[in-house]
């Protein structure tokens, strides 16, 4: 059924409408044009990075990242297992070995249990090559703490910032951290251009390489000519446009998400048990989804809210948790049940700005009445018994 009350779902106006129409009467429908490099330049700007190159997915953005910073066959990188499947999909792609790492109770990856891997590489196969945490939700990780472990074993950070964008740490942007950071524009993140996404970074050397493989890694000569395998996953010009129309009213959506945020927050307020995943230190979050922590089945809530036209989503399956996973030699792991808890305990609830005030309020009011008629109901249970 459609959702009266969306989980996230992208605001298009005026000025992305002007945008496009004005790429596709500039001519530019190829891959490339003016928009294209206007965009990838506002990119670099909002994240605090010398360059960034666009691409036609989040998932194009981490294969490349990884690839362009040497991680082959044989390698080991260390990514969460509370994530989406995409950030396993492109170390995979590479013939590396992804190593699950579990989180913290925020959702992103846990540093101890990072430096619990170089310290003991037997328990994971090997030295690692790479960390690759994920800025769930819009959560920024501890790229820091992270990043400072990663250098000190001679490994690369490299950060997948597909659901951070407009979020901020310690002072610097969402996508600064690290060698380099990948970035989505799928449908449903903050900022959208349909697809695509984007590789960041103040490497030079490095952004040349993803530039050039994403072009099929053809070389500078006047006759098409390839010395080795590339890609097709340069961003359109036409949804450059759109993208950075979006990118344009980024501070309008951070607004907006932030009120929904507050709102929720007041209903955690009112309702013991009930937190909000990203915790009270949440201030530079993008608030992209705002997921709650329930002492109530999360499933049994998404069934009693989807039956009023209301959309839910359930945390990421843990990816140890997936059958793509089951072999645990060939898909190593640290993990300490935190992820397992979360996902049995969690649910994404609305958050684009595309619903008013007074639908998050409805939410809000609905998930409180089934929060206390469940424990009203438990204690009826217990003093009958």
């Amino acid at each position: 059924m459609t959702m009266r009350i969306p989980l996230s779902v992208p605001s298009v106006g005026p000025a992305e409408r002007l945008a496009v129409s004005d790429a596709v009467d500039g001519g530019w429908i190829a891959p490339a044009g003016p928009e294209l490099r206007r965009f990838e330049a506002d990119l670099a700007a909002r994240t605090g990075r010398a360059r960034a190159v666009a691409v036609s997915s989040g998932t194009a953005a981490l294969h490349l990242q990884l690839l362009a910073a040497g991680i082959g066959p044989g390698d080991r990188v260390l990514c969460p297992t509370l994530t989406y499947v995409a950030t396993l999909n492109a170390v995979s792609y590479l013939g590396a070995t992804p190593v699950l790492v579990d989180c913290d109770e925020g959702g992103t990856m846990a540093p101890d249990l990072v430096e619990a891997a170089f310290a003991a590489p037997e328990r994971v196969g090997g030295p690692i090559a790479a960390v690759l945490p994920v800025d769930l939700y819009g959560k920024v990780a501890d790229h820091d703490r992270l990043g400072a472990l990663a250098s000190r074993h001679g490994a690369t950070l490299l950060v997948d910032a597909a659901e951070s964008l407009g979020s901020r740490a310690d002072g610097r942007p969402a996508g600064s951290q690290g060698r380099a950071a990948a970035l989505s524009f799928n449908g449903n993140k903050i900022v959208t251009a349909s697809a695509g996404g984007a590789v960041v970074t103040d490497d030079e050397e490095l952004a040349e390489r993803v530039l050039f493989l994403a072009t099929q890694a053809r070389e500078d000569a006047a006759h098409y000519l390839h010395r080795e395998h590339g890609y097709n996953y340069r961003l359109s010009n036409i949804l450059a446009a759109l993208g950075r129309a979006q990118l344009g009213r980024l501070d309008e959506f951070l607004a907006a998400r932030r009120a929904h945020r507050e709102r929720y927050r007041a209903l955690c307020a009112r309702l013991p048990g009930v937190r909000i995943l990203s915790g009270e230190d949440d201030a530079g979050d993008n608030c992209w989804l705002t997921v709650l922590v329930l002492d109530v089945d999360p499933a049994e809530l998404a069934e009693a809210l989807g039956a009023q036209g209301i959309e839910t989503r359930r945390l990421f399956t843990p990816l140890h948790r997936q059958p793509l996973c089951a072999d645990v030699r060939r898909v190593p792991r640290l993990v300490d049940g935190t992820a397992e808890r979360l996902f049995d305990a969690a649910l994404a609830v609305p958050s684009s700005p595309a619903s008013s005030p007074e639908d998050v309020e409805e939410v809000c009011a609905r998930i409180e009445a089934f929060v206390t008629g469940c424990r009203t109901r438990i204690r009826d249970g217990a003093l009958g018994a």
